[in-house]
């Protein structure tokens, strides 16, 4: 344990990682002699049918949307590269859109990892990997040329780095409490239009709340909230709009009323006592289907609009959870239960999490978590980000992953250490993001020719709403 080791030892442990993982080593790109549509197939099975062909879809609006949705592929790759050895609960999908703002339970805007589907016991490395691949991915995309491209990882991982290197010194309490906020961002932002563009956001997210939500999705009917179809994107299980077939009964309002009690129920015992006190005091009025995301689309995901009695609304957010693809190419499997994984680690890399963030077992022992569904959160714009507003973007990053990391491990020290404070763990993410960047662009036409040959079918969100009008 850190704790039992002296400062010294523990920077010596850092040094000696070199030895098993040079840092000059991390510019490798793994094992791509694989079949990238096999590896999206597997990771598609299960999930709800008719959703599938929009989940790619969605994956081929572009080399980034694709890359957003095949954590799977990099996974695979990353499985037999060097890694330092200093492995805890990590992300697993942190790519630049995984990064957010939200309001923590005492009102403060914080900049953070947002996501955690994917998080399981994985080397610090991969989640590092994924950032700087997808700022590759995006730049290209963006059509910025390599060399700025370069710049811009460059730039999240010097980020992470110095962070690393602050956060080695601090105690663990100060490590828990440390928070990035958008005030501390706006004090820290090397230009005036970056600090424009995150007082522009902090102002944004702080309209994003359930009530605003509330009359952009629902209406009253007989003393009851009722939220309105837009499928594909949003549909009752059971109603005439939906694409979860004869089977989705148990998805409805009257059924988590009724006989799915025990699983709300079972939702509450994994709260804090308070917590579960004041989720009593809203009342159920109706449930949806909602598709989210890119990497989600198919999974189960249903949204609860609850009221209490001042007909003030709370939205919570019911995702299933699937296996990890950290944990399937790493191979260490943190807890039988998916939902519990993905809540325990995101309190463990988040700086303050959702207040009603929690964890149950549904129908046929599908496995689900529940957070909120909007609560103050803001996601960038990425592709309206000139360059220097994408390398301040990046450096956010970097510093939000690095205080995600420092906490979640207790390794800040070894880590500082083993990364040291001059150039070649970056230099080798710059070839490792610019080469992922090739890959995934291979892999995209590999995907697109699928698409087009009919071997996977792929649908637009508008394609598909047209099936439903009239």
């Amino acid at each position: 344990m850190a704790g039992t080791q002296t400062l010294a030892e523990r920077q010596a442990a850092g040094r000696q990682a070199r030895e098993r993982a040079k840092r000059s080593e991390h510019n490798a790109i793994g094992n791509v002699n694989r079949d990238p549509i096999k590896l999206l197939e597997a990771n598609s099975r299960g999930r709800v049918e008719a959703l599938v062909p929009l989940r790619y879809g969605r994956m081929a609006v572009s080399p980034f949307t694709f890359f957003r949705g095949s954590a799977i592929l990099q996974a695979h790759d990353l499985a037999r590269t060097p890694n330092s050895g200093f492995t805890f609960p990590i992300c697993g999908d942190a790519h630049l859109m995984n990064f957010g703002g939200f309001a923590t339970p005492e009102r403060q805007q914080v900049f953070d990892l947002n996501d955690f589907d994917e998080v399981a016991t994985g080397p610090w490395e991969w989640d590092v990997k994924r950032l700087c691949g997808s700022l590759a991915v995006a730049g290209r995309h963006m059509g910025v040329d390599d060399a700025t491209i370069g710049d811009i990882v460059r730039a999240a991982v010097y980020e992470y780095r110095n962070r690393m290197n602050e956060y080695s010194e601090r105690s663990a309490l100060e490590l828990w409490y440390e928070l990035v906020t958008f005030d501390r961002m706006m004090e820290e932002a090397a230009t005036a239009e970056g600090r424009r563009l995150i007082q522009r956001a902090k102002e944004k997210g702080q309209t994003r709340t359930h009530e605003t939500v509330l009359r952009k999705m629902a209406v009253k009917r007989d003393d009851t909230w009722i939220m309105q179809d837009a499928p594909p994107a949003m549909f009752h299980p059971g109603g005439p709009n939906s694409l979860l077939g004869k089977d989705s009964n148990w998805a409805e309002t009257e059924s988590w009323k009724g006989k799915l009690g025990k699983t709300f129920e079972g939702y509450l015992a994994t709260l804090a006592s308070e917590r579960r006190a004041l989720v009593r005091q809203f009342e159920l009025h109706d449930i949806t289907f909602k598709v989210v995301g890119v990497g989600s689309v198919g999974t189960v995901c249903l949204v609860m609009l609850m009221v209490d009695s001042h007909d003030k609304p709370l939205f919570l957010q019911v995702k299933e959870a699937r296996q990890s693809v950290v944990a399937q190419f790493f191979g260490v499997q943190d807890a039988a239960h998916e939902g519990e994984r993905v809540v325990s680690g995101q309190r463990l890399l988040q700086a303050a999490s959702d207040l009603f963030l929690g964890w149950t077992t549904g129908p046929a022992g599908r496995h689900f978590y529940f957070r909120q569904l909007r609560d103050m959160k803001y996601s960038a714009d990425v592709e309206r980000l000139d360059n220097t507003l994408l390398q301040g973007y990046a450096r956010a990053c970097g510093w939000a992953l690095a205080r995600a990391h420092a906490k979640a491990s207790g390794q800040a020290v070894e880590i500082d250490a083993y990364l040291g404070s001059g150039d070649p763990f970056a230099d080798a993410l710059v070839q490792y993001a610019l080469a992922c960047a090739v890959q995934n662009e291979k892999d995209y036409q590999t995907f697109m020719a699928a698409c087009r040959s009919g071997k996977l079918q792929a649908r637009s969100d508008e394609d598909m709403a047209a099936d439903f009008r009239i």
